[in-house]
C-alpha cells in the first residue's frame, strides 16, 4: 500500500477517534439515562440503515439491473477490476439520466453494487469510464460504506446526548451546581458538538474520496484516465445538475450538490481541483492492491 493510501487510512483512524471522544465527552456530561437511550437508538438506527441501505439508494435513484447481455464490455470490465482488488464481483446497474454520474454501494466486499448513469456512458471514453468504475469498485473494497455507517452512528449518538442535553437544560435549567441542573460547560457542549461531530463525519468522507482515488490508480495503472474523468464529469454536472435526492448525493463520485466557498466546510467531497491534482502525482503503473 502506497504512502497516499496509508496516510488517508490514518487520517481516517485519527478521525474516528476524534468522534469517539466526542462521545466520551458527551457520555460525562449527561444523566446516563438520557445518554444509553439515544446511544442505543442511534446504533440500532445505524445497524439497519448499514443492512438495507443497499436497496434503498438503488431504488431511490432509479437504478436497475444491467444484465451482461446489455453491456457485456462494462460487466467484464467490472470483473477485471474487482478480480485486481481481491473482492467479489459487485453487481452492475443502470441510471436512465442525462447526468454524468456514478456511485457504489453494499454493505461489504461480498455484497457490493456500482451504478453508472447513462449520461456518464455517454460522455465518457472507455479509459475514462474504466477510472471511474475503479473509483467506486475502491470504495467497495476499502470498505467505505461500513467506515461511514461507524461515522454516522458516533455521530448520531453525540447528537442525540447533546438533545437530551438540551431538553434537560430547557426543563431543569442550567446551573454550575450540578444538582441545580446542568453545568453551563455542559450546555455549551450540548449546543456545539452535534457541530463538531458534522464537521468530522464529512471530514472523514473527504478524507474516503481520496483513497478511493489513489486505490483506483494503482488498480488500473492510470491516474490520468481518473483525473481526467473528473474534470469531464465536474464539467459536466455545472452544465446539466443532476436531478438527485439530497440523502444519496454524497455517494456519487461528483456530489451534485456539493458549494464553494465557506459550503466546502460542509461537503462531503474534496475540491475537485486538489482531487485532479493529487492524482496527477501519482506515477503511472499499477499492480494489485494488497
Amino acid at each position: 500500500m502506497d504512502i497516499g493510501i496509508r496516510a488517508g487510512q490514518l487520517k481516517t483512524v485519527l478521525l474516528l477517534g476524534g468522534l469517539t471522544a466526542l462521545v466520551v465527552g458527551a457520555g460525562s456530561f449527561a444523566a446516563p439515562s438520557y445518554a444509553w437511550a439515544f446511544a442505543i437508538a442511534g446504533v440500532a438506527m445505524n445497524i439497519g440503515m448499514w443492512f438495507f441501505s443497499d436497496r434503498m439508494v438503488l431504488r431511490t435513484s432509479g437504478a436497475r439491473l444491467l444484465e451482461p447481455a446489455e453491456s457485456p464490455d462494462l460487466h467484464e470490465m467490472v470483473r477485471e477490476l474487482a478480480a485486481g482488488a481481491g473482492i467479489a464481483t459487485p453487481k452492475l446497474y443502470l441510471i436512465e439520466a442525462d447526468y454524468a454520474n456514478a456511485f457504489a454501494t453494499g454493505r461489504n466486499p461480498a455484497h457490493g453494487a456500482v451504478a453508472v448513469t447513462t449520461g456518464l456512458l455517454r460522455v465518457l471514453s472507455r479509459r475514462e469510464v474504466r477510472g471511474v468504475v475503479a473509483h467506486e469498485i475502491a470504495h467497495i473494497r476499502n470498505r467505505d460504506v461500513t467506515i461511514a455507517t461507524v461515522a454516522a452512528g458516533l455521530a448520531a449518538v453525540i447528537s442525540g446526548i447533546a438533545n437530551a442535553l438540551q431538553f434537560s437544560a430547557f426543563f431543569g435549567g442550567s446551573s454550575d451546581d450540578e444538582e441545580g441542573g446542568i453545568s453551563l460547560g455542559g450546555l455549551l457542549f450540548a449546543l456545539v458538538a452535534p457541530i463538531a461531530a458534522s464537521l468530522v463525519q464529512l471530514a472523514i468522507s473527504r478524507s474516503r474520496e481520496y483513497v478511493a482515488d489513489a486505490t483506483a490508480a494503482r488498480l488500473t495503472g492510470d491516474p490520468e484516465a481518473l483525473a481526467t474523468a473528473l474534470e469531464r464529469l465536474a464539467f459536466a454536472a455545472d452544465r446539466l445538475p443532476a436531478q438527485v435526492e439530497p440523502a444519496t448525493a454524497s455517494l456519487y463520485i461528483v456530489n451534485p450538490l456539493t458549494g464553494g466557498g465557506l459550503a466546502s466546510l460542509f461537503s462531503t467531497h474534496p475540491p475537485m481541483g486538489e482531487r485532479i491534482a493529487r492524482l496527477r502525482a501519482l506515477p503511472a503503473g499499477g499492480r494489485r492492491v494488497a
